[in-house]
């Protein structure tokens, strides 16, 4: 199942190389094209965003799992040990919570950026508006076990950045 799992934040791992490597390529060329030959592929302006986007979602389940989000910890640190658990769980509940509402949103409004259609590439614009779904799954996802972890005392330090939780 580990291995399953890492293989899994792999994927997201090169995934996010190949988005970064892409956008910048598309970037670069159609900089060199407008400014040195006075053209460039309208299309790279467009999948340039695309690739942007899916980027930022993709990062935040990729800082997620290495618990390398913002944070503001002080509390927790003062915080008695008892309490520590408490505040975990039910910080990574209201995250399940938010995950579930962006799930939620996006759903609803599903058949309308289906429909929509990007003006260069012609691409459904579900493909950018749609990348809230992993990303909410996942981050729901890895929250919710998190917050077992906790409840079930399973897991007891502190979370910290750069660290995956066992």
């Amino acid at each position: 199942m580990t291995r399953t799992i890492n293989l899994i934040f792999r994927v997201v791992d090169v995934a996010l190389v190949a988005l970064l490597f892409g956008m910048t390529v598309m970037v670069f060329v159609n900089v060199v094209l407008r400014y040195g030959f006075g053209s460039g592929i309208d299309v790279s302006d467009e999948l340039s965003r695309f690739f942007f986007v899916w980027l930022i979602f993709l990062g935040a389940i990729a800082a997620m799992h290495r618990n390398m989000h913002i944070g503001f910890d002080l509390v927790l640190l003062l915080a008695p040990r008892p309490l520590r658990r408490a505040i975990l769980v039910v910080a990574n509940g209201l995250v399940v919570v938010v995950c579930g509402l962006l799930i939620t949103g996006a759903l609803q409004q599903f058949d309308i950026n289906a429909t929509n259609i990007a003006p260069v590439t012609r691409l459904p614009m579900i493909w950018v508006f749609g990348a809230v779904i992993p990303m909410a799954g996942a981050i729901g996802l890895i929250a919710a076990l998190r917050m077992l972890g906790y409840l079930t005392g399973r897991l007891t330090s502190l979370p910290r950045g750069g660290e995956v939780a066992p």
